[in-house]
């Protein structure tokens, strides 16, 4: 028994070991998130205020300057970190006399005085907590969410260390054992249901796990389908892990915490088209709007497992399971073949090219029309027994 695992785990373990090759001791992230102390941020806050101060007492109107988090201009690549904010970015400015961003410059000092209190106090609160502070104010969660990323990327420290916490929507499941920062035992063995992703990551200790590899994927659905499956059993040991859709920040540092803590390969099992590309890309490379933080949420070890569009050919999936690509998603595939990483992606071009020839698409269930249990009995496993990852 031990040597059929053994002999089915070979092309992972060969693949392993060729990334430890990669691997430093300890990442310039990991160092200098460890130096931030509480002080660091006050005093930063309190610079901000007085800038402010001085700013009113020589009756000037006062303005902050934002880094700009949404242009291409302001990233660098690099291959071993992924999409990185530049040094010398351009800034969005913020001024307290002008009618279109006052509320915005309100709603930054606002969410600043709370920081500043949470961080000096040493509590902790959600991001929705910081919404329903003052809802008249923010008018909603998405502009509290926003401001909290632009401080972060302000003061160029990590969210977590401004003590503001987000509500996690991903889901993990499999060989993992670990301690939530307030001692609670967390056991993702349960092979029927799944477990939240913390949402304090950088908390988390006592980490145990045998897992030969790490599995993203892009759907709750196919997620949920997994578990139905009992597929961490059948292929144990191994990790599961999905942030429905787009990932957010906790899913994605998640991902990050168990490649720093384990270094054992991850896989990403997507749709075969556009969107399902891009947010794999999202744990590899990494995303303009957090490319401030990209040191401690890319993963560029990434591996493309699945669904692959040369895989609609060579498994002769039914015509009628693949959808003609839209003209948003021949706009979309354009867009990511222009990305600076993929020009260090050979295969993942040649792959997306096909699906630009072909012009469709196909969601991971579409493996269902050759056989309903098709993607958990054959397609994954021989995928991982024979190394068809790219």
């Amino acid at each position: 028994m031990e040597s059929r695992a053994a002999h089915f785990f070979s092309e992972i373990d060969q693949l392993r070991a060729k990334l430890l090759n990669n691997v430093g001791v300890m990442t310039d992230w990991q160092r200098a998130e460890k130096e931030i102390n509480h002080q660091e941020i006050l005093n930063q806050i309190e610079s901000i205020i007085l800038e402010i101060v001085t700013s009113l007492s020589k009756a000037e109107a006062p303005v902050l300057a934002l880094p700009n988090r949404s242009s291409w201009a302001n990233i660098s690549f690099d291959s071993a970190i992924g999409l990185q904010m530049s040094s010398r970015q351009s800034v969005t400015t913020i001024r307290s006399d002008c009618p279109s961003s006052v509320t915005k410059f309100a709603q930054i000092l606002k969410i600043l005085s709370v920081i500043y209190r949470l961080v000096q106090s040493n509590s902790y609160a959600t991001k929705r907590d910081i919404y329903y502070n003052n809802t008249k104010l923010f008018g909603s969660q998405k502009a509290v969410d926003s401001i909290v990323d632009d401080i972060s990327c302000l003061l160029k420290v990590p969210r977590r260390s401004l003590h503001v916490l987000a509500t996690s929507k991903g889901l993990i499941s499999g060989d993992l054992c670990y301690m939530e920062e307030d001692g609670t035992r967390i056991d993702c063995n349960s092979s029927s249901t799944a477990v939240s992703v913390s949402s304090n990551i950088s908390g988390i200790k006592n980490i145990v796990s045998s897992a030969k590899f790490v599995m993203i994927i892009e759907k709750d659905a196919t997620f949920q389908r997994l578990l139905d499956d009992d597929f961490c059993t059948k292929l144990s040991p191994c990790i599961i892990i999905t942030g429905k859709g787009v990932p957010d920040v906790n899913s994605r540092l998640m991902v990050k915490r168990l490649w720093d803590e384990l270094h054992i390969p991850i896989f990403a099992l997507v749709d075969a088209d556009p969107h399902g590309i891009e947010i794999m890309c999202i744990y590899k490379y990494g995303s303009v709007a957090m490319s401030f933080e990209a040191h401690s949420l890319t993963v560029p070890s990434v591996m493309w497992l699945g669904l692959l569009p040369s895989d609609l050919q060579r498994l002769r999936v039914p015509k009628d399971a693949l959808i003609p690509l839209t003209k948003r998603d021949e706009s979309k595939l354009c867009s990511l073949l222009e990305r600076p990483y993929l020009t260090s992606q050979p295969e993942w071009q040649k792959e997306m090219k096909l699906m630009q020839q072909n012009k469709v698409k196909a969601e991971i269930q579409s493996l269902t029309a050759i056989a309903p249990d098709f993607l958990t009995q054959i397609y994954l496993p021989n995928k991982l027994r024979y190394g068809g990852w790219i």
